[in-house]
């Protein structure tokens, strides 16, 4: 991992406590010391490592990582799958930077917070950032971490729209797709033939090296549709527990529908995702008149939730 990618976390997770994204709990103790067990635990792996540029956190040799990749989903504990999180996620930190908005970056964490409150895994350290991208993209990795770019932000138009990509993502992490595509990608072979490229160098470099280009090509290739199909159901139902008009996805599919796929702003969020069509059609099936009940009610825009201020 390189040192701007570890500044880069760091500067995250500095963010994150102090817009009071992390457990309830650590908001009681002082906000320095909290910042500080943050910080430490945080960058620490599930061995007790500190991740550094030259030992970030991950299982202690090559062939762990392909054993714990091939391992039934059922198998993989907490602790191991929020040390892959955290490698991933500085994948993606390194990729853009944060948005310096303090304000946007408070807002996306306690909203994303409520609705992860909502699902059937609120105890994870869900932790969500705001990229300064123009495209209009959302992406997630094990353990809870969560990342919008500016330009989603600026094109949805309301909270409920916000609130329905941002419940896809968190079921994502509920429903551990992410794993289960490292894990197809590592049966596939390509984690194997990487591994006996680097089997003479058993330095956590190479293992890191593995990781980011099992990483990278999860995100450039996405999920399965199988598995998008799955959030977007389950989204909707988690964003009308929390509270929020279901058919926000909907509307935001319903957009997404009549962007040119050579666009560059939507060019990765359509080529990575099943057609719109379908993921229209599908939702339709699944909602029929069962969620009418909770839609309707009127929605804020993003602006004018900033202007009375993020407490939800």
């Amino acid at each position: 991992m390189t040192a701007h990618v570890v500044a880069r976390l760091t500067t995250w997770l500095s963010l994150c406590a102090l817009l009071s994204c992390f457990p309830l709990q650590t908001r009681a103790d002082e906000p320095a010391k909290a910042l500080g067990n943050l910080l430490q635990n945080l960058m620490k792996g599930a061995g007790g490592a500190t991740m550094t540029p030259g030992n970030a956190a991950a299982p202690g040799s090559a062939n762990d990582l392909l054993s714990l990749l091939n391992q039934s989903l059922d198998t993989v504990d907490e602790p191991k799958e929020l040390e892959l999180g955290r490698q991933l996620a500085a994948i993606l930190l390194g990729a853009k930077p944060l948005s310096p908005n303090m304000a946007l970056q408070r807002y996306v964490n306690r909203l994303g917070r409520w609705l992860a409150q909502q699902s059937t895994r609120p105890d994870l350290p869900w932790t969500f950032g705001v990229l300064e991208d123009a495209g209009f993209n959302a992406f997630a990795a094990p353990g809870g971490y969560v990342f919008i770019t500016k330009g989603l932000l600026d094109a949805v138009k309301d909270e409920s729209e916000l609130a329905g990509i941002l419940a896809h993502e968190i079921q994502h992490v509920v429903g551990k797709h992410h794993l289960k595509a490292m894990r197809k990608t590592a049966q596939a072979g390509l984690l194997t033939s990487v591994i006996a490229a680097r089997l003479s160098d058993r330095t956590q470099g190479a293992l890191q090296g593995q990781l980011l280009l099992v990483g990278k090509d999860m995100y450039a290739k996405g999920l399965d549709q199988s598995d998008e199909l799955e959030a977007d159901r389950t989204g909707v139902a988690l964003a009308a527990r929390a509270g929020f008009d279901p058919y926000g996805l909907v509307a935001v599919l319903q957009g997404l529908r009549t962007a040119a796929p050579d666009n560059p702003m939507f060019s990765l969020q359509i080529s990575t995702h099943p057609p719109t069509e379908v993921r229209l059609e599908q939702l339709e099936q699944a909602m029929g008149q069962r969620l009418d009940a909770f839609s309707g009610a009127p929605s804020l825009t993003i602006a004018q939730r900033l202007a009375r201020g993020v407490g939800r």
